[in-house]
């Protein structure tokens, strides 16, 4: 499948690395095609892994990954939009303001979500929210000792949550549970807060949220 990685941090390359890994063709797409950090893949073959702007990677795509800063969200989305009408945007992005003290908070919540604005903004396009309870490295083949990882999703289109599902279980998802309609974000959103605040509080990263049963 082709699939492009909206975004060229942290997160876009590890999910790009993963996805390459697992035999998907991938196009990173970013405001700057030359930065340094993204020298490392001109070492993958040009037809794997490429590099191009915003609006060339989600023209390769099939499906979208959005993996950008919320805070620069809206002008990639309106880069993207035409390139992304009528296929699968998977949403990473949560609303995320810290204040001085590094405290974090929401900058949309309640009655509002960002998984709702990307899809309201893309409105041509089937968003399903997902993976945004994850650290970056354990998005990909996920393994914890403690217990099987939950990630949810939620989306407004049964098929388009159908083959994230299916996208999900190739990157090592086991335990994937639907909730909802994209308006399920607002749920999302705070349970990434939770997952940020559990971080500071043990100094750790390499957590996850797991749904068990009795």
């Amino acid at each position: 499948m082709k699939i492009a990685i909206i975004g060229s941090g942290e997160v876009g390359q590890a999910l790009a690395k993963g996805l390459v890994e697992l035999g998907h063709k991938v196009m990173i797409g970013t405001r700057d095609t030359e930065k340094k950090e993204l020298k490392w893949t001109k070492k993958v073959h040009h037809e794997i892994l490429s590099v191009g702007s915003f609006a060339e990677a989600a023209d390769f795509g099939e499906i979208a990954i959005l993996a950008v800063t919320w805070h620069a969200a809206e002008n990639v989305l309106n880069i993207i939009r035409p390139e992304v009408s009528g296929k699968i945007v998977i949403d990473l992005t949560n609303p995320l303001v810290f204040s001085e003290d590094g405290s974090p908070s929401l900058s949309v919540g309640h009655d509002m979500s960002a998984g709702e604005i990307v899809q309201q903004t893309l409105s041509d396009s089937h968003v399903v929210k997902t993976l945004n309870t994850i650290n970056f490295r354990n998005m990909v083949n996920p393994k914890f000792k403690t217990a099987v990882p939950t990630m949810f999703m939620c989306g407004n289109n049964d098929s388009a949550k159908n083959h994230v599902r299916e996208l999900l279980v190739q990157m090592g998802w086991v335990d994937i549970q639907d909730i909802g309609d994209i308006e399920k974000s607002r749920i999302l959103e705070p349970l990434c807060l939770l997952w940020v605040e559990y971080g500071v509080a043990n100094n750790t990263w390499n957590h996850a949220v797991s749904i068990i049963t009795k």
